[in-house]
């Protein structure tokens, strides 16, 4: 025989070799009973004050299933694709709990589920879930939402007391850096959404201390926010050396900007910052100019980043969108999350699911912020870090860390 004979020989067997294992494992994952389709749910305000970035959050999963069905679904269940299953929460903690009970009772082959935006959303979507034994993904910042000893919640965010912690310090230094001087004073306004609440909780009893820094006014408001003057009168009288700003409506956001810049203390005449993505939404643009934003910064769990030029690319073209949030990241890394999930489980099963959650080590990490996708006992992501998003020229960028940055930081001058 000659050697191209052999050759062709040697190739036909090869790739005869692979179609059979190919058709083995198919084989295999149907005599299992692989669906064609695996349901996952994403429970998240579609409509009322919050409809905006539960729409985005919605961007960020639909991205996420179409990128994963494009790459041939789920392998280890014969490539079966995955499907979303939205779930509009509405816009209060009432109508979160009542979403989460509709969406456990219809929708019984769910597999996971993330939500809820409003860390007071996910609190009472999270009881609901709890229940069901449904694997519970969540952005959502509290604290209080893996500190309930509830198994079937997984917290891929820092909790708000953790990014208070990492984040504000920075901040201090960048300040000093920039003005010769250690801040001293803080006033806070913020609304009374679980997050807010327990990232004012940890900075009032740990880190002002810590830091040396003397509170000098504390307003709280429940949104939506009719008025911003009083609360800005009092940063005027007060003028702290910091301004800490915490809505988590857009609607609040932009009442207390276009009051602070009316009172003439925006534009760094009075530094603020928040702990919140709401803060740099693009809609903040539709009413307030780059100008009264700029160097306003923020303390976020996730960003755009500095290595996901792909993705902003590809949500810029589907869907119009200027930057990419927390919303849009966090959501898509979910998907991607859930698969892994299912990859290592080998079944469509939500306990199954969970319990590949529990024993992750690893998982799509470049989605996160930290590096690492490991939760411990009480459903917290290990390692789960911050990003500093700063207003730059009528944009929020990554400013810190420094390796996933995409522009430095500035201190905002008096």
């Amino acid at each position: 025989m000659d050697e191209d004979f052999i050759s062709a020989l040697t190739r036909r067997a090869f790739v005869g070799g692979a179609a059979a294992t190919g058709l083995a494992l198919s084989t295999r994952a149907m005599a299992q009973g692989s669906p064609a389709e695996v349901k996952v749910g994403l429970i998240v305000p579609l409509s009322g004050l919050y409809a905006r970035p539960g729409a985005v959050m919605k961007m960020g999963a639909e991205l996420g299933v179409a990128d994963i069905n494009a790459a041939g679904g789920v392998k280890s269940l014969g490539g079966a694709k995955l499907k979303l299953v939205p779930i509009d929460c509405g816009d209060t903690v009432e109508k979160a709990k009542n979403a989460a009970q509709r969406m456990v009772a219809q929708e019984t082959d769910l597999v996971a589920a993330t939500g809820s935006y409003l860390s007071s959303f996910t609190l009472a979507v999270s009881e609901v879930t709890e229940r069901a034994s449904l694997p519970l993904l969540t952005l959502s910042y509290s604290d209080l939402l893996t500190d309930r000893g509830f198994k079937y919640i997984f917290q891929t965010a820092a909790t708000a007391s953790s990014q208070s912690m990492q984040g504000l310090p920075e901040l201090m230094k960048l300040a000093e850096k920039a003005s010769g001087k250690k801040p001293k004073t803080v006033a806070i306004a913020m609304d009374n959404t679980g997050t807010s609440i327990a990232t004012a909780k940890a900075l009032k009893e740990k880190l002002f201390p810590q830091l040396g820094l003397e509170l000098v006014m504390d307003e709280v408001w429940t949104p939506p926010l009719a008025d911003a003057t009083p609360i800005i009168q009092k940063v005027r009288s007060t003028r702290p050396d910091l301004f800490f700003f915490m809505p988590n409506a857009i609607s609040d956001a932009k009442l207390g900007l276009e009051k602070l810049n009316e009172f003439g203390l925006g534009q760094g005449k009075v530094p603020t910052i928040s702990f919140s993505i709401t803060i740099a939404e693009p809609d903040m643009l539709q009413s307030v100019s780059p100008e009264v934003v700029q160097g306003i910064m923020t303390i976020v769990a996730n960003w755009g980043v500095k290595g996901q030029e792909k993705l902003m690319a590809e949500l810029k073209a589907k869907y119009n969108e200027p930057w990419m949030t927390q919303n849009v990241v966090s959501t898509y890394g979910d998907m991607w999350l859930i698969k892994d999930a299912l990859e290592q489980s080998g079944k469509a099963d939500k306990e199954a699911v969970a319990n590949a959650l529990r024993t992750m080590d690893g998982g799509p990490s470049k989605y996160y912020p930290g590096g690492i996708l490991k939760f411990d006992d009480k459903g917290r992501r290990i390692g789960a870090g911050v990003v500093v998003v700063q207003w730059q020229n009528g944009i929020p960028v990554t400013v810190f860390p420094e390796a996933l940055a995409v522009a430095p930081p500035f201190w905002p001058k008096k």
